[in-house]
């Protein structure tokens, strides 16, 4: 990886700090997230989804044009989770008239009325491609995390986190391997584009592996060097590593793919899908999944409260989702704070 002092001196950047790792080519975006095999690491290789049996859809999401699968693979024991989603379009317009407008896709009419009219529409091969996510061997938690369910909202308090939550964190059992292989230096490397090794403020950021190298969809994860499994656990000590993956990670974002800081949404999920504590960074225009305010904690936000308070995430009233039948679910409703029963509005009776 080249080193910031390598970068500073071709750039004549003196802002760039010697002790620190960057990766801010100047390159295209596809340079970003294409990987090297690793030749130890057959697993990918040995997958034949020619060879994926659907057991049953766990969600087709209309608004997404997404769908998300539960099956198996022949001659593999255990259960597989395939997610097929429509790839984004490009944003430049001479791409544009190339791959679509160009005479190889085909329309057919479906109806016209007045100035509206409606074609099914057949690009060519090299536009006619979904995205697809394989998660193997798939445990029951990511089996229910793309399972489309009931939802639930807890008004979670620090004495619930401790009694309910924590004990649950605890419990689980979900591998981060592919966490300490980004931090390590074992996966991913090509996907990195800043790092400060600095083991108390110091993080990685890398793209997102489901990116699919439009900028119109950057998304990207900032994993700190800091052991820290969720917001419930931030306190003061922790601003500088706060304030240095805003700062670090939207200067390096701004040099690499020419977004400012104003147009990059950084925010925290809480209740997290992993208990690793990790910011994420996507472009603002881009409606993400997660982004809506019972799951999502704005990075800023998270700041300007333990600057006033530094206790703040063992006081606060922290709201949140569950999915019906969740081992969390589960533990709220056999705790007793969790209201699953609807009330029937009551009758007033006219004695005129």
């Amino acid at each position: 990886m080249t080193t910031v002092a390598e970068k500073c001196a071709s750039a004549n950047d003196e802002d760039c700090p010697p002790a620190k790792k960057v990766k801010l080519d100047d390159g295209n975006l596809t340079d970003v997230v294409e990987k090297n095999s690793d030749e130890n690491d057959t697993s990918e290789k040995e997958l034949d989804l020619s060879d994926f049996k659907v057991t049953r859809v766990l969600q087709n999401n209309c608004a997404r044009k997404l769908i998300c699968m539960e099956g198996t693979f022949e001659d593999r024991d255990g259960s597989a989770v395939v997610l097929l989603e429509q790839r984004s379009f490009p944003y430049d317009k001479v791409v544009l008239e190339k791959d679509f407008f160009d005479g190889k896709t085909i329309f057919k009419r479906i109806f016209s009325n007045d100035v509206y009219k409606n074609y099914s529409c057949f690009p060519t091969e090299e536009r006619n491609g979904l995205q697809a996510t394989v998660i193997y061997p798939a445990t029951q938690t990511h089996i229910d995390k793309y399972k489309r369910q009931e939802l639930f909202m807890i008004d979670e308090t620090y004495e619930l986190y401790q009694q309910v939550t924590l004990p649950y964190i605890e419990s689980k059992s979900l591998s981060l391997e592919w966490i300490t292989n980004i931090l390590e230096h074992k996966a991913e490397q090509e996907s990195i584009i800043y790092e400060d090794p600095d083991k108390d403020s110091g993080f990685v950021l890398v793209t997102d592996f489901k990116w699919d190298k439009q900028k119109d969809t950057l998304k990207l994860l900032a994993l700190p060097y800091q052991k820290i499994r969720s917001l419930r656990e931030l306190n003061g000590s922790h601003l500088p590593l706060l304030k240095n993956i805003r700062d670090a990670g939207t200067a390096a974002i701004s040099k690499k793919f020419d977004i400012p800081a104003s147009q990059l949404r950084m925010y925290f999920h809480y209740q997290p899908s992993y208990y690793y504590l990790h910011v994420h960074f996507c472009y603002l225009m881009f409606e993400a999944p997660g982004i809506y305010a019972e799951k999502a904690h704005l990075l800023s936000t998270v700041i300007r409260n333990l600057e006033l308070m530094s206790d703040y995430y063992t006081k606060a009233v922290l709201s949140y989702v569950v999915f019906k039948d969740s081992p969390l679910y589960e533990k709220f409703k056999s705790h007793g704070a969790l209201q699953t029963l609807t009330c029937e509005p009551q009758q007033t009776v006219n004695t005129v």
